[in-house]
């Protein structure tokens, strides 16, 4: 499959890899549809960054088969090479250095002159805001700054295709909502992203489609909204007067919904969706139901709302059910 022909960015199939005993990733099958933002999903050890430096040729997997643009990662590693970008969860910039000098430095080691590799510089520090910072030693940038420079020397060389992995981590929310206006942009101008995450709302605001990873297994797959629709049709959200009845409220949402119910680190929050292929009964009419069943336990609800699960929600219901199931 050459990548004049093929539609895809990355095509995956049974890819797995071991390290010792534990399976980090055990046969993951993934389709990208290039010019898009292809989120993965994942609580820590998932396997989600072991993925991605597969698919970047710096880890060889053990098994299965893995393509970008056409390219096989094992057989035809430099091909790939030339048509991806990737930044990791750490800066890989010389603190030292200034932002311009930083930039400088990779451009002439990608093979730019230096009056290219200075014009390349100055276009990035503008388009990604850093212009004030590029005579700054990077040390001095804000934790926003230093993921915005780092992406913007991913894209030194235009990539076809740049991972991103858990690019946010650790930024308060005005520099995450940067990074999310960079990653539009570079979608913009015609680059697929992966991008692996464990903020949802980053996952909600920026994939066009969504994978879920847990104990290097792929647990579900789909647009945002199929997999809230998969997950339940309605979510009921109820906050009790007295957090020391949760555990009874619990127990009473559980067996009127039949279905699983979260906590949250709100003491008197709990929400529980309606099951899919479960009950008959509307969402409205099962919510109805649990409401006058706590009533009947004498449980008092101060709020409570019924709409569409939350991405956190379907996460949590996911990776829940993913336990459950994972050998012991």
């Amino acid at each position: 499959m050459s990548d004049h022909t093929s539609p895809l960015a990355i095509e995956t199939s049974g890819l797995t890899k071991t390290f010792g005993t534990h399976k980090a990733v055990d046969g993951i099958d993934l389709t990208v549809q290039a010019g898009t933002v292809y989120g993965v999903l994942g609580p820590n050890g998932a396997g989600k960054t072991t993925s991605v430096r597969m698919l970047a040729t710096l880890l060889r997997p053990d098994g299965g088969e893995a393509r970008v643009f056409g390219h096989d990662v094992r057989l035809d590693a430099d091909a790939v090479r030339r048509k991806i970008g990737l930044t990791g969860q750490y800066a890989s910039l010389d603190e030292d250095l200034t932002g311009t000098q930083n930039l400088l430095l990779l451009g002439r080691l990608l093979g730019y002159g230096m009056p290219t590799a200075g014009q390349r510089a100055e276009q990035l520090l503008e388009a990604f805001g850093l212009t004030d910072a590029a005579a700054r030693q990077v040390k001095n940038y804000s934790g926003g700054m230093r993921r915005r420079i780092d992406i913007a020397a991913s894209l030194l060389k235009t990539p076809d295709l740049l991972f991103l992995d858990e690019p946010t981590t650790g930024l308060d929310p005005r520099s995450r909502s940067q990074v999310w206006d960079v990653v539009r942009t570079v979608v913009a101008q015609g680059t697929t992203v992966l991008l692996t995450t464990q903020y949802l709302e980053e996952a909600d605001q920026l994939a066009d489609r969504l994978a879920v990873i847990d104990h290097g297994r792929l647990i579900a797959e789909g647009t945002p909204g199929q997999l809230k629709a998969d997950v339940g049709s309605g979510v009921l959200r109820v906050r009790l007067r007295n957090a020391a009845e949760r555990a009874v409220a619990e127990r009473v949402l559980a067996a009127a919904l039949d279905s699983a119910v979260q906590r949250h680190a709100d003491p008197v929050l709990l929400t529980a969706g309606s099951t899919p292929g479960g009950p008959s009964t509307a969402p409205a009419e099962q919510a109805s139901i649990a409401l006058a069943e706590l009533t009947r336990a004498g449980i008092v609800v101060d709020e409570f709302s019924l709409g569409q699960p939350s991405l956190d929600e379907v996460f949590l219901t996911l990776t829940d059910r993913s336990n459950q199931e994972a050998p012991a």
